[in-house]
């Protein structure tokens, strides 16, 4: 049992990882930090997949942090 959710933890992790690098910066490179991040200034909405992006990211995490704290609760009360 400890296993297997140790396994779909560790799928977990990299898809979380992969979305996090498909997600653009917020500053975008270097003309964000030559220009002093306009993008701010303006109030311009995010486009694209960026905001579908961020919700599985929030989604990922919260999902992985539940399933890290079963893992622990089955290690702590299967041995």
């Amino acid at each position: 049992m400890i296993f297997a959710t140790e396994i779909v933890l560790v799928i977990l992790c990299a898809v979380l990882i992969l979305v996090i690098l498909l997600q653009s910066g917020r500053s975008a490179g270097l003309s964000g930090v030559i220009a002093g991040g306009s993008n701010q200034v303006t109030n311009r909405r995010a486009k694209g997949l960026d905001p579908f992006l961020g919700k599985v990211t929030v989604v990922l995490a919260i999902l992985l942090f539940l399933l890290t704290l079963t893992i622990a609760f089955l290690f702590h009360h299967l041995q």
